[in-house]
């Protein structure tokens, strides 16, 4: 009998070059075609209307001064703007939300999305400078509820679906439920809970959580934009979060550079 070859050991700089020589070579048509469908995103992205007021979904940010340059519609940093890749991404959880809902009103629930017009529901004050737009209501269902409850639908990557799975929103995500709250206040669901719902992208689980109302986060929310709001019309830049850019939160603001030029 033959004595046993024991496997050599392979160096991870091999088994690299090992799968380089077997990797195919890009084709520079199908390149090309990637290229252009990049460049097409993002331009229009570019061409899309910027907001002109401060909306519910961002009042959560802890910067107001982040909030205020949005508002004024502050140019982006250059290199600081989306990538095809990530508006991919913002457009691919529009589409899940749909699904979201779908798969509750064939569970039987009255989930309404839009109004007789076909318009999203929201709400709009100080003169349409602050407004935002729901996702849903719930009036009833085959589920024994306080009914009619605010629906909120998200998506998340599996590490963030966890977080909100270990912690629940407020603490996993206070920029949500801070929005949530003023979706509550505005649209005058203050006595019933808020349904939020979160799609996993990775594996396609779905987290539910019931939300009382926080009256004293939406009025504490709905302050702080009037104040953002005052501020932005006296012309007053608001302060900085933190007292130097190499902040963890500033270092991935898309106003870093303009910010701390100031």
């Amino acid at each position: 009998m033959s004595e046993t070859l024991k496997n050599p050991t392979i160096s991870q700089q091999a088994v690299g070059l090992l799968l380089q020589s077997h990797s195919r070579e890009p084709d520079p048509i199908a390149e090309q075609i990637k290229e252009a469908v990049d460049q097409g995103i993002v331009k229009g992205e570019k061409k899309r209307e910027r907001r002109k007021y401060i909306g519910a979904s961002s009042i959560g940010d802890e910067c107001s001064r982040k909030i205020q340059y949005r508002y004024l519609n502050k140019p982006i940093d250059s290199g600081k703007e989306f990538t095809a890749r990530t508006l991919r991404i913002f457009q691919f959880g529009h589409n899940i939300e749909d699904y979201a809902a779908k798969w509750i009103q064939d569970a039987g629930f009255d989930l309404r999305t839009e109004d007789k017009m076909g318009e999203q529901f929201g709400f709009s004050i100080a003169d349409g400078e602050i407004r935002g737009h729901i996702d849903g209501v719930v009036c009833d269902g085959p589920v024994k509820a306080p009914y009619p409850m605010l629906w909120e639908c998200k998506s998340a990557n599996d590490n963030k679906f966890r977080a909100f799975e270990k912690h629940g929103v407020a603490k996993a995500n206070p920029v949500y439920a801070t929005q949530v709250a003023l979706y509550q206040a505005y649209m005058e669901l203050t006595e019933t809970p808020c349904l939020f719902t979160v799609v996993n992208k990775n594996t396609s689980e779905i987290y539910y959580e019931i939300i009382p109302f926080d009256q004293g986060l939406a009025q504490e929310a709905s302050d702080r934009a009037v104040n953002i709001l005052t501020a932005a019309k006296a012309n007053d830049i608001l302060p900085r979060i933190a007292q130097s850019k190499d902040f963890f939160l500033c270092k991935f603001c898309e106003f870093q550079d303009s910010c701390w030029g100031e």
